[in-house]
C-alpha cells in the first residue's frame, strides 16, 4: 500500500537513532505523536495563527513523489506558516492527494486559515474527550491509524529548503523538521514541519 512505502532520502525513521543527533532542546518536538497545534498552544498558551504561504497545485519534489511509488507527480500542496502573535514558529508543507481529499474527505478542502490538525486529530479528539481516564502520552491525541514519521537536518542544498527559502526569507540554515505520512480516513496526507528558533525561544 502507498503509505507502508519507506520515506527517503535525507529523511531518517525517529526510531533509528537519528533523533540522539538532534539537540536535546528539539527531540521532543521532533519526536512528538501528536497534534503540533495543540501541543504549541499548551506548551506557550496562546492561540495558534495560520498564515497562508501558498495553497494550490505544485509538482511534488521527486522523493515526494517516490513516496507515493511515482503515481503522483502534481497535486494541492499547502505551504503555511504557524503564528504566535505574528511571530513564525513552524513552516508546515502538506501534500494532499486528489484521492485523499475526496469523499468524505472533503472538509481538508475548506482549511481557509485552520491548522490541518484541525481535520487529522479530530475525530480521535472527539472519542478521547469521552473518557474519563487520560494516559499523560494521550495529551495530544493522534489518528486512528499510527503514521509513519522522520526526522532531519535540512541543509541549504535540500529542495525542501530551497523551495521553502523562496517563499519564507527568513528561513534560517541548517533547520531541523519532521515529515510524517498521515492516514486520513486510510488515504495518505504528507506533512512537512520545519521547527523554527522562536518555537523554543517562547
Amino acid at each position: 500500500m502507498i503509505y507502508q512505502h519507506r520515506l527517503c532520502s535525507l529523511w531518517n525513521r525517529v526510531g533509528s537513532g537519528e533523533i540522539h543527533k538532534a539537540p536535546r532542546k528539539w527531540q521532543d518536538w521532533l519526536s512528538d505523536t501528536g497534534s503540533l497545534t495543540q501541543k504549541i498552544e499548551l506548551t506557550i498558551g496562546q492561540k495558534l495563527e495560520v498564515k497562508i504561504l501558498s495553497d494550490c497545485r505544485q509538482n511534488l519534489k521527486y522523493d515526494e513523489s517516490r513516496i507515493f511509488l511515482f503515481k503522483i507527480r502534481r497535486c494541492r500542496i499547502r505551504e503555511v506558516l504557524l503564528c504566535i502573535n505574528n511571530t513564525p514558529l513552524v513552516m508546515a508543507r502538506s501534500i494532499i492527494p486528489i484521492f485523499s481529499s475526496s469523499g468524505s474527505n472533503q472538509d481538508i478542502l475548506r482549511l481557509g486559515k485552520k491548522p490541518l490538525g484541525a481535520v487529522l486529530f479530530a475525530r480521535n479528539k472527539n472519542k478521547q474527550g469521552k473518557r474519563n481516564n487520560f494516559e499523560s502520552r494521550k495529551k495530544y491525541p493522534c489518528p486512528k491509524n499510527k503514521a509513519i514519521r522522520e526526522i532531519a537536518r535540512l541543509g541549504k542544498n535540500s529542495s525542501i529548503w530551497q523551495s521553502s527559502y523562496k517563499k519564507y526569507h527568513d528561513l534560517p540554515l541548517n533547520p531541523w523538521g519532521r515529515r510524517t505520512l498521515y492516514k486520513l480516513k486510510g488515504r495518505p496526507i504528507l506533512v512537512s514541519e520545519i521547527f523554527l528558533p522562536n518555537l523554543i525561544k517562547n
